[in-house]
């Protein structure tokens, strides 16, 4: 075998455990970044500031939320149950009116417990049932970061009389929470081909909830009745008035 040959076979042999090892790499890595961003979508972005900018550290973050959390499967809600949620998330919202911190605190709880029920970490545990959440609810989860920190925040302010949210801070945190919540509550995937028609139900009855709390042009939100609660007008001439 000429030396030439053999050179050839020695940089073949070379390149292909580059590519293997390149590949093995990837593999343990996880997804890329594309994948990952798609994926998180806004929790990306966040993740990438809460490193200063560095992709590779928040990505790497990423990938260790999916390896903990991706395999999860999400727990199907018991119609009745589903009500109850749905009934105490309606009377977190009529009670802002008159008691908004104590609303925002039953918002914080209720997450946590519904979550919990979705088979999700146990609220005692904040920080892990967010990053498990992150995985499967994206788009959504910041909104339970606001209401608990503004919750939170609460809580520790009663000890020295300051620091309390504003109430139009409080009342945004629960409009952009409710996302979760209705993604939460909503039927699991699994279960949407035997039960289309209620899951139909279920999502008007959240658009007509969702009218009735956010404000209009006009600066009122009209009251209606759902058959099983009655929501008040949830506006910002009423948060601020609180």
């Amino acid at each position: 075998m000429s030396t030439g040959v053999i050179i050839a076979l020695i940089v073949i042999v070379a390149a292909v455990v580059i590519v293997a090892a390149v590949l093995a790499l990837r593999a343990r890595r996880g997804p890329g970044g594309q994948n990952l961003k798609r994926r998180f979508g806004p929790e990306y972005d966040r993740a990438v500031a809460r490193h200063d900018g560095d992709t590779r550290a928040a990505e790497h973050e990423l990938t260790e939320r999916v390896e903990r959390h991706g395999s999860l499967r999400e727990r199907p809600l018991e119609p009745g149950r589903r009500e109850q949620y749905e009934a105490r998330w309606t009377a977190a919202q009529e009670r802002f009116v008159d008691s908004p911190r104590e609303a925002v605190a039953e918002a914080d709880r209720l997450l946590a417990e519904l979550a919990g029920a979705r088979g999700f970490p146990d609220g005692a545990q904040y920080e892990e049932q967010v990053a498990a959440l992150s995985v499967h609810h994206a788009h959504h989860v910041h909104g339970y970061r606001r209401v608990h920190r503004v919750a939170r925040a609460d809580v520790v302010a009663g000890h020295d009389g300051d620091g309390h949210a504003g109430t139009e801070e409080m009342r945004e945190a629960m409009v952009e929470a409710r996302a979760l919540f209705e993604d939460l509550v909503s039927p699991a995937r699994h279960e949407n081909h035997r039960d289309h028609s209620d899951q139909r139900d279920h999502k008007d009855h959240r658009a007509q909830a969702r009218e009735s709390v956010e404000p209009t042009d006009g600066g009122t939100a009209p009251a209606r009745n759902h058959g099983r609660a009655h929501l008040p007008g949830f506006t910002r001439r009423h948060a601020k008035g609180s």
